[in-house]
Order: structure tokens, then C-alpha cells, then sequence
């Protein structure tokens, strides 16, 4: 049977959906070496090199904990759901915000629940061209709904386990975020249970990622959005230094 996920696919993906992010990179490098042989330059050469092998260093950083997070951890092989009790017949939502990778895998992993896919990308919002690109790339689960971070299509108390790997970020805007996880604590039963997987804005992923790591969302944000949702964190798991999940409960629930 042919793999799920193919060698080097996450790697490969993070290149080709910002290979611009690269492009500007070596436009740079390639700039200052220009600029040094001029010789109102030169006393400055020295400096100029260091920057741009920190450039360097810093492009090749990335990708190489880019390939251990995407290609070589548990993160695809979903060994962080045990923490979480999926019963045969339970229903499953998988929220994307555009690019999916994790639905089929879910569907792999509990054939017998009934797994709902959303997707709640707004090009007018959800302006990332990286996304855009992916989309193109990747066509999107059978039976995908596209939905409103506001309004998710489920009656309340309907879904037993929430999952949100790698998209909830995508929600820039506070207010948003906060509705949005009011209307998963919505449509989640009492006994249900969130996962929400994500880069921090923290010291591994600035190390890993230097300033793309805005791109992230901090913890303290994230306890805050969780909290005013109604939402309690029952469990917190690294699966990387530089990958967090957050297992989810209603306040009050009986765990």
C-alpha cells in the first residue's frame, strides 16, 4: 500500500508554497556580494559577509527543523491522539484553513467515525499567498464544507472530538479567534474533546524560525482566547520542542 505521506513531503511543501521568502533571500546574498566589489564597499566586507551567512544560516536553520517537525516526528502519525478516546461511531470534526493534510490520516487512523471536514478560508481574511498556493496543490477532502469561523454547521453538543492542526493561527484577528472557539465549545458534547495543534511565538520556534516566528501565536494569547471561550486546557503536549498541542474541555466537564 502506497504511504499516506510521501519522504520529504513537508519539507517540500514549505518550499514551494514560500519559495519567495527563499528567492529574496539569495536576491539579497547575491546584492551585497554585487556591492562588495565596489570599493566605496570595501572596508565594509567583513560585515557585510557576516550578514549574509547569518542570512544563510538562518534559511538553512529553518528547513532543517522544518524537515525534523514535518518529515522525521510523530506529528503525521498522529501518536498524540491516544491521549484522546475516539469511540467507534463517534463524530469527528477536522477544521482546515485551506490546506489539509490531516484528514485523510484521521480517516486512516478511526475508519469508523463519522468524520466532518470544514474549512473555514476566506481569501477577503486569510490573505497568506503560501495558503493560495497549497490550495492549488493539494485538492481538498471529499465532502469538505466551506464554513464561517462564526457559524459552524453542527447542532450544539453534536461532536465528540474537535481537531485544529496547524490552522487556528490563521485566525489573525482576536475577536475571531474568540468567536471562533465559542462556536467549537458550541457544538462540542460535554464529554468532548479539543485538539488544537501549533507553533508558538516562543524561544524555540524564534530560534528556529527568527522573525517568521510573528507568524505564530504566544501561549499567554492562546490561554487567553481558550479562557474566554469557556474552554479549560486538560492536557499539554510537546510533540516537538517547537510543536504544542492542546487538548480541550468545556469548563466543568467531567474528564
Amino acid at each position: 500500500m502506497e504511504p499516506l505521506r510521501k519522504p520529504f513531503q513537508g519539507i517540500w511543501n514549505i518550499i514551494r508554497f514560500n519559495w519567495h521568502f527563499y528567492l529574496l533571500s539569495l536576491v539579497f546574498v547575491l546584492l551585497i556580494q554585487l556591492l562588495n566589489g565596489l570599493p566605496i564597499v570595501f572596508p565594509y566586507i567583513l560585515f557585510n559577509n557576516i550578514v549574509c551567512w547569518l542570512v544563510i544560516g538562518t534559511v538553512v536553520v529553518s528547513l532543517f527543523i522544518s524537515f525534523y517537525v514535518y518529515d522525521l516526528s510523530n506529528l503525521y502519525k498522529l501518536d498524540w491522539l491516544n491521549e484522546l478516546s475516539i469511540i467507534p461511531n463517534s463524530t469527528v470534526v477536522n477544521i482546515n484553513a485551506g490546506f489539509d493534510e490531516t484528514s485523510i490520516l484521521l480517516h486512516k487512523k478511526f475508519p469508523d467515525a463519522n468524520m466532518l471536514v470544514y474549512d473555514f478560508y476566506d481569501p477577503l481574511t486569510h490573505t497568506e499567498v503560501s495558503i493560495k498556493r497549497a490550495r492549488k496543490a493539494y485538492p481538498p477532502y471529499p465532502n469538505t464544507l466551506k464554513v464561517n469561523t462564526s457559524d459552524l454547521p453542527l447542532q450544539n453538543n453534536n461532536a465528540d472530538n474537535v481537531f485544529v492542526i496547524l490552522s487556528a493561527h490563521e485566525i489573525r484577528n482576536d475577536e475571531e479567534r474568540k468567536v471562533f472557539f465559542n462556536e467549537i465549545k458550541r457544538i462540542l458534547k460535554p464529554t468532548g474533546k479539543i485538539a488544537v495543534i501549533e507553533h508558538l511565538r516562543d524561544t524555540p520556534n524564534f530560534l528556529a524560525y527568527n522573525i517568521g516566528f510573528f507568524h505564530f501565536i504566544a501561549r499567554s494569547s492562546w490561554y487567553s482566547t481558550f479562557a474566554n471561550a469557556g474552554l479549560s486546557i486538560y492536557k499539554e503536549i510537546k510533540i516537538t520542542p517547537f510543536i504544542t498541542t492542546f487538548i480541550l474541555e468545556k469548563n466543568g466537564s467531567k474528564s
